[in-house]
């Protein structure tokens, strides 16, 4: 799994990501999920950064929802947890070290600003940058620099210019976040807490979890992805303006009571204790019977930036099929943060082959081509995906190709459209930038702009994650539906 994709390239550290990283989207694209955790994570002061469109939720809907419920067939290992091997095709670069006592000399400062600026002039997917004097942008920040910083309004300081290019993808990251975002993808957290990524829903004053650790205090309590939390020891778990409180993290061996809810059922309290959790992002997956007998795998996705997700979802498919093949397969993508080149592919694989669309640049395009990798029936299963507004980047791109070739029927609500592919390079300091390099276009419907429209549903349907079951989810239900009018054609 390489991430390099010109090896000609001269910039520093060259890698190429499609984002929403967990640990850095408290800054990266303004968006998405935190984990209860506490490995690295951006400082108190870059959480207004995300507070007004991160969260949104969509508006209800007046279309009727189906009531019919399903069943529920458990396996033996809901859940993977894989433990990654080293590999020598990673990038040498990829761990960049945690910043010394030694502050930055402005010299270095003007440096990184310097080479971070002119990357942007000479690769930023948009040559208009978006309406900015690009040129004015070098003066202005130039004297912020000279006139003196610390090193943290230095990193501040370049973050801050990045997003003001406004295209709510490309960012710039500290070393520490740069860290963190690289355990990730190699699946080595490591962490104190009860063992839960969650994210937050403003509007009903809670966050939802989207997946649970095994081992983790939360999982032996019971709680399960779509249950909420609402407060950790009495304190409400959203702060006044909507944002995650940093108040389930504490030191290892001691209890937080959480204030949890099950969708349709009273909140109540469960006592927990902090522990240390490792290894990589679960994956949930389960076996539902469709109200016709059918046997429909199910698969949430939260999340591309975990290098070992394709591998789980492999692990998944074969595990699921064991003792009798699939009748259909529901992919829950509503929840997909994106991620990383390298795992979108693999992913595709599964389920198709060949030319799929090109990576459009300023100057050129590249092919997205995939080599078809059947999983037990995996490139013929009948497929449906769930998407919505938090369906992210290549999250996005996922369920449009499959839908763009006619590989799999989509439900939910239309995506926002932040399809840009971002380019990471990497400084001498251990810090980041990732830049918008790159849009897609579809190869059987080259006039879309994904980035202009998203990704648009075949059934347009509301369902709030944190308000239904798996069980009475009406898209798991209408996918259900789907499927089995499918296999009765």
């Amino acid at each position: 799994m390489d991430w390099r994709v010109d090896v000609n390239k001269t910039k520093p550290g060259f890698r190429l990501l499609v984002l929403l990283p967990l640990f850095c989207l408290l800054l990266a694209c303004r968006a998405l999920s935190v984990p209860f955790q506490d490995p690295p994570v951006p400082s108190a002061t870059a959480f207004p950064e995300v507070a007004t469109s991160v969260f949104a939720l969509p508006s209800p809907s007046d279309t009727p929802l189906p009531t019919r419920a399903l069943t529920s067939t458990p396996l033996p290992a809901a859940t993977l947890t894989l433990t990654p091997q080293p590999t020598s095709t990673q990038p040498a670069t990829q761990t960049p070290s945690i910043p010394s006592a030694t502050p930055l000399s402005q010299e270095l400062q003007v440096a990184i600003f310097d080479e971070l600026w002119t990357i942007v002039r000479d690769d930023y997917l948009y040559s208009d940058f978006n309406g900015l004097d690009w040129d004015a942008i070098h003066s202005e920040y130039r004297q912020k620099i000279e006139a003196g910083l610390t090193d943290e309004e230095f990193y501040l300081t370049l973050d801050e210019m990045i997003a003001r290019l406004g295209d709510d993808h490309s960012v710039y990251l500290d070393p520490q976040q740069a860290s963190a975002e690289d355990a990730e993808y190699q699946g080595n957290l490591n962490f104190v807490g009860v063992g839960v990524i969650a994210v937050a829903v403003p509007e009903r004053d809670r966050a939802v979890v989207l997946v649970t650790f095994p081992g983790g205090s939360a999982e032996e309590a019971g709680l399960k992805p779509r249950d909420s939390i609402l407060a950790a020891d009495g304190t409400p778990i959203l702060d006044e303006n909507g944002f995650l409180r940093d108040i389930v993290r504490g030191p290892e061996g001691t209890q937080v009571t959480l204030t949890v809810q099950t969708p349709g059922e009273k909140p109540r309290d469960i006592p927990m204790l902090r522990r240390r959790v490792t290894g990589s992002i679960p994956l949930f997956y389960t076996i539902l019977t469709s109200p016709e007998g059918q046997r429909i795998g199910y698969i949430s996705l939260v999340t591309f930036s975990d290098g070992t997700i394709d591998d789980q979802v492999e692990l998944a498919l074969s595990a699921m099929t064991v003792e009798a093949p699939l009748d259909g397969l529901i992919i829950d993508n509503s929840q997909n943060s994106g991620g990383a080149d390298t795992v979108l592919r693999p992913m595709l694989s599964y389920f198709t082959s060949g030319v799929l669309g090109h990576f459009v640049s300023r100057a050129d395009e590249r092919p997205l081509e995939v080599k078809g990798v059947d999983i037990n029936g995996s490139s013929e299963v009948p497929l449906v995906i769930l998407i919505g507004p938090d369906t992210v980047s290549y999250g996005e791109v996922f369920a449009g190709v499959l839908k763009d070739i006619g590989r799999a029927y989509l439900i939910g609500e239309t995506t926002e459209g932040n399809i840009e592919t971002l380019w990471g390079y990497d400084f001498d300091d251990g810090s980041r930038a990732w830049i918008a390099h790159e849009t897609f276009r579809p190869i059987n419907h080259p006039d879309q702009d994904w980035e202009e429209t998203g990704i648009i549903p075949d059934l347009a349907l509301v369902s709030n994650w944190d308000e239904y079951t798996l069980e009475t989810d009406p898209a798991v239900l209408a996918a259900l539906e789907y499927l089995d009018k499918e296999a009765g054609k």
